[in-house]
């Protein structure tokens, strides 16, 4: 089954309004308007850094018992917790690339490809 979502959990955790500590949350894969409808964000296009904060505020699904994650939630986590959201969010949504798999006509030995769709082969 393909993977949507994944569970995390911060190294310091959010504090809010109440002092309540969240620190489990759930990130979802990222959408292609995840990425384009922040950069319609004044905020973003006054400040091109925080584009990070409106992506995340859009693919965290869950923080603690925060079960809609604003931008004033991202705005306020503490600098370790969006260095490590800010590398969850790569890693999750890094591209793969696409592999060939074949046998090697000399060894027998099966093998795996990497297939680049930008080389012309020339």
């Amino acid at each position: 089954m393909f993977q949507t979502e994944y569970e995390f959990v911060l190294p310091k955790g959010y504090v809010d309004e109440e002092g309540v500590l969240h620190k489990k949350g759930i990130m979802r894969l990222a959408t292609a308007a995840d990425e384009i409808i922040p950069l319609r964000d004044p905020m973003v296009q006054q400040n091109p850094a925080y584009l990070t904060i409106a992506l995340l505020a859009r693919v965290i699904v869950k923080l603690g018992t925060i079960e809609t994650v604003s931008k004033r939630v991202i705005e306020n986590l503490f600098t370790a917790d969006l260095a490590y959201l800010q590398d969850l969010y790569e890693r999750i949504n890094a591209e793969e690339i696409p592999v060939y798999r074949s046998v090697c006509p000399h060894c027998g030995e099966e093998v795996e490809i990497p297939v680049n769709f930008m080389d012309t082969g020339e």
